[in-house]
């Protein structure tokens, strides 16, 4: 027999679970939820923090890789508008 594979949820972009991270602080921040739920609460709000961690984290790697390729090109389009100054 084989297991039936769970279902897997769509990939939240970082926006999307930045805001349900923020209404599950919400939430808990209320005080009203059960001790369970505030714990199931906390376990899904630690997972998407990790996401967006993780994100971010892939976010600045790729900033980092295109300010190596491009630094000679940044600084050659800088002298090329300094010496266009200079002209004027």
């Amino acid at each position: 027999m084989s297991e039936k594979k769970e279902a897997k949820e769509p990939k939240l972009s970082f926006e999307e679970a930045l805001e349900k991270l923020q209404e599950i602080v919400s939430k808990i921040e209320e005080g009203e939820l059960s001790l369970n739920e505030c714990l199931a609460e906390y376990e899904n709000g630690i997972k998407l923090a990790a996401f967006c961690a993780k994100e971010l984290k892939s976010a600045k790697a790729r900033v980092e890789k295109l300010q190596k390729e491009n630094d000679g090109a940044v600084e050659a389009l800088e002298s090329e508008i300094s010496d266009a100054r200079s002209e004027e």
